[in-house]
């Protein structure tokens, strides 16, 4: 095994330099994963753009790759050994408190990067911090004890494994959050990763009305979301979505609203209160993107009995479901896997996800 590992570090915006670290030690309880795949998602565009703080960071929060030593208490407690596939969840609960005790360390202060920059979290963590590899984007990435990883199913290729973050946010927001059923009518605004998958949540859940709004750089994405079961797609700069919806449904509107836009603001949340003309519906946005409301239709939500969800990632059920589901092969993952990138090709990939909406699903290959 080399005695140095190079790894890809943000030092600024839109500035990535090459570094050697010294292969780290591994004790008992720990372990080191020789990084296959590292997806690229809409979340590294924006940090990559605008970092949340200072400092040199490995970025890279969706890992699959192979055990390349582990501790021998580290292999007990998990279960594991060395060569197996795994993926590695972004989140490092502290596996003390209330919400690790319960399975729900996505809600640990220790993940909470911005508020405890103490704690741990994959591809967040300062560069920094020894033993340093805590990102997806280096040939290898160091393991504590406490991290959260779940084994490849046999016949999953690490390339559609590494679908899996995106694959258990959907899952997780549409099915376990905001309990979309059979018969439900579901609208689903953005249809990057999260989209996509979120629709094949929702189908695979019995959704009997699937509409997905994008823009036109989206077409390709708008395609791909028909073919995962969506049964209408709203080019929203060429149609008014409300106007269409309330066509679609005869006036009725919808059940559930998912903002999966990554960042749009307002407007995915102001079309999600219109569209939900059932009583009952339930309303689900990604919170840190959306600005105050000087004056929000709280009158609106009340009339209606809306529920609403904040999307917080993952747990550990949807991640185990997510990987039976890629492993299913129900679905051509391959329309999502669109682009490959080598390590020394890192800023291009990121920018590439944020550019063109020829590019979906991007996967940084360390080892090519």
């Amino acid at each position: 095994m080399a005695e140095k590992v190079t790894a890809a570090v943000r030092t600024a915006p839109q500035t990535t330099e090459f570094r050697e670290y010294d292969m780290p030690d591994i004790p008992d309880e720990a372990a080191l994963l020789k990084v296959e795949v590292a997806g690229i998602c809409g979340t590294d565009v924006k940090f990559y753009s605008k970092p949340p703080f200072e400092g040199p960071v490995i970025m890279g929060h969706e890992n699959i790759g192979y055990i390349a030593k582990a501790g021998k208490v580290f292999q007990e407690r998990k279960g594991l050994k060395e060569g197996d596939l795994v993926f590695v969840e972004h989140y490092v609960g502290c596996m003390n408190c209330e919400h690790c005790h319960r399975g729900d360390y996505r809600l640990c202060m220790f993940t909470d990067w911005r508020k405890f920059p103490e704690g741990l979290r994959f591809g967040y963590t300062l560069a920094e911090r020894e033993p340093h590899l805590f990102g997806g984007f280096a040939q290898y990435m160091y393991l504590p004890w406490n991290s959260v990883i779940h084994k490849v199913p046999d016949g999953l290729s690490p390339e559609f494994a590494g679908v899996v973050t995106p694959m258990a946010n959907g899952i997780q927001w549409a099915l376990f959050d905001c309990e979309v059923g059979y018969d439900d009518r579901v609208l689903i605004q953005g249809p990057g990763q999260q989209g996509l998958c979120n629709t094949i949540a929702c189908k695979q859940a019995g959704a009997s009305l699937i509409i997905v709004t994008g823009t036109s750089k989206d077409k390709k994405r708008m395609e791909v979301a028909k073919k995962f079961g969506a049964d209408y797609v709203i080019n929203v700069e060429e149609e008014d979505p409300l106007e269409r919806i309330m066509e679609i449904t005869g006036g009725e509107g919808l059940d559930v609203s998912l903002d999966c836009t990554a960042g749009a603001g307002t407007i995915p949340t102001l079309l999600g209160v219109e569209a939900l003309k059932r009583k009952g519906g339930t309303l689900q946005f990604q919170g840190e993107d959306v600005p105050e409301f000087p004056n929000y239709p709280m009158g609106k939500i009340a009339n209606k009995y809306i529920t609403v969800k904040a999307a917080r990632g993952h747990n550990y059920e949807s991640c185990e479901l997510g990987l039976k589901q890629l492993a299913s092969d129900r679905f051509d993952i391959g329309l999502m896997t669109t682009h490959r990138f080598s390590l020394e090709n890192v800023h291009d990939a990121i920018n590439a996800v944020g550019g063109s909406g020829d590019v979906i699903h991007a996967s940084l290959l360390p080892w090519e």
